[in-house]
């Protein structure tokens, strides 16, 4: 749901222009010591996690791998969505060019990160073969279907055994294509791919937006007796406050409705822009790279919180090309020359780097984790336990407004009922700052923990076991 144009205006009035180093909150160094930053971890340290990280639109080369790909594993997302584009890979009737595709695969598994991959778009070598670009129809014509089933099956050869996630069309809610007709396809697609990799995973939808497209594709699957072919629904969503999930609750009760259980929801694309931009989702906003970076960890906390999986959109600002027109995304965590090479990693990618270093597989959300604050409307709060040592975390943020740009906290006092820390300590995920809690600052209560005066504003802190975070090593003066 929008936000009314004056309310959002009123929020956002303290943003200006980017800036490259996030705003740090107003935390206390002389009652909240500062102990370090938190240290990450690429992804070839990293066992497992849910997080992953968007290589889109190379098919098109909006965006270049080879000019971004030494910022991949450091990142610490353990995999990573591509799209691999029919039109790049079949340039000549029946003739694959896969060297491109290779090239990114073969990297990302060297550095630790599972490439997943979405089967798009259509190819004008074939009449009636489908549109090549954002909101294209799918293939219609016989000729074009049959191409398209021989691309899809010499796609799913070259890579099962490296690849075991497929994606079929991107968000087809934006295009011609009716959803009976997409459900159609999907189970076309979607028996190709497992007749040549029978334990392939796959995902459905890469829905934009459009909630009653997804009734109605489940309801034709149903109906056809196909929901075993449907192993996730994913969806992309941008709405101007990060913490709107509800599409998740409505897509999770539609499953049901059809009996599509264990069917899951993914985040199979969501991320924030770093400026104003003219075109393309959260247009026309005064974004600054300190919004994004908040927006981001608020968005993959919140869905975090509800075990959602979630692909980060994109690791690189993205240069779209319509004809001679050439249109930004901003999306990226690394900041684009005009040329496509890296300027430089935004505040967004240092953020992203401390969640997948934290929140990995180990790390399992508690769900019934009762907590007493002033406003439970106002603050996102969500629990999480180490499968092995037990010891806990919690983040906390103030979720009922747009991110803004300065860094103001607000001290609250929080009660954990079940909260159970030994030596608990204040971690900033934009910042990285790891601090003390003094002994004053908290105290057993019952079963639980009160903290008192902790400094929490709009993006996520983490209350954590320290032994729970590991620390860079402290740099003598």
């Amino acid at each position: 749901m929008k936000l009314h144009a004056l309310a959002l205006l009123a929020a956002l009035l303290a943003m200006h222009t980017a800036t490259v180093v996030a705003t740090p909150p107003a935390t206390s160094a002389v009652s909240f010591p500062l102990l370090g930053k938190i240290k990450t971890r690429p992804a070839q340290e990293i066992v497992a996690s849910s997080w992953s990280i968007g290589g889109e639109t190379l098919d098109r080369d909006f965006a270049i791998y080879a000019n971004y790909k030494k910022y991949l594993g450091p990142l610490g997302a353990k995999g990573l969505r591509l799209q691999t584009g029919w039109a790049k890979c079949e340039s000549k009737q029946g003739v694959y060019d896969f060297a491109w595709l290779d090239a990114v695969v073969a990297d990302a598994l060297a550095q630790g990160v599972q490439p997943w991959l979405e089967v798009s778009y259509g190819n004008k070598l074939y009449p009636d073969g489908g549109g090549t670009g954002l909101g294209g129809g799918i293939p219609k014509a016989p000729a074009a279907l049959t191409a398209w089933d021989n691309w899809v099956r010499a796609l799913v050869r070259r890579y099962r055994d490296r690849v075991t996630e497929w994606e079929i069309w991107n968000e087809p809610d934006l295009g011609p294509t009716p959803a009976v007709a997409y459900a159609d396809f999907f189970i076309r697609t979607a028996e190709v791919i497992r007749s040549e990799q029978p334990q392939a995973r796959l995902y459905a939808l890469a829905l934009a937006h459009k909630e009653p497209y997804a009734d109605a594709f489940l309801a034709r699957v149903h109906q056809c007796g196909k929901l075993a072919l449907v192993d996730a629904i994913t969806v992309h969503s941008y709405p101007e406050n990060p913490d709107q999930t509800h599409n998740i609750d409505e897509l999770r009760a539609l499953i049901a409705k059809h009996g599509g259980a264990p069917i899951a929801v993914r985040q199979g694309e969501t991320g924030a822009t770093s400026k104003y931009q003219e075109n393309f989702a959260l247009k026309k906003l005064p974004m600054t790279e300190t919004i994004q970076a908040k927006w981001n960890l608020r968005r993959m906390l919140a869905h975090h919180g509800k075990d959602v999986p979630v692909n980060l959109f994109t690791m690189m600002d993205l240069h779209y090309r319509f004809g001679p027109k050439l249109d930004m995304n901003y999306k990226g965590l690394l900041a684009s020359n005009p040329d496509q090479t890296v300027a430089y990693a935004k505040p967004a990618y240092a953020a992203a780097q401390r969640v997948f270093s934290v929140f990995d597989a180990a790390l399992v959300r508690i769900a019934d984790y009762p907590a007493t604050v002033p406003d439970q409307k106002k603050l996102a709060l969500f629990a999480y336990r180490h499968k092995t040592s037990g010891l806990q975390a919690v983040t906390l943020w103030f979720k009922d407004k747009v991110p803004a740009d300065a860094g103001t906290t607000t001290p609250l006092d929080v009660t954990l009922e079940r909260g159970a820390f030994t030596e608990p300590v204040y971690a900033d995920l934009l910042t990285g700052e790891v601090r003390a809690i003094p002994q004053a600052n908290w105290s057993r209560v019952g079963e639980g923990i009160a903290f008192r005066q902790l400094p929490i504003y709009d993006s996520p802190v983490l209350i954590a076991d320290r032994a729970l975070l590991t620390l860079e090593p402290r740099v003598a003066p």
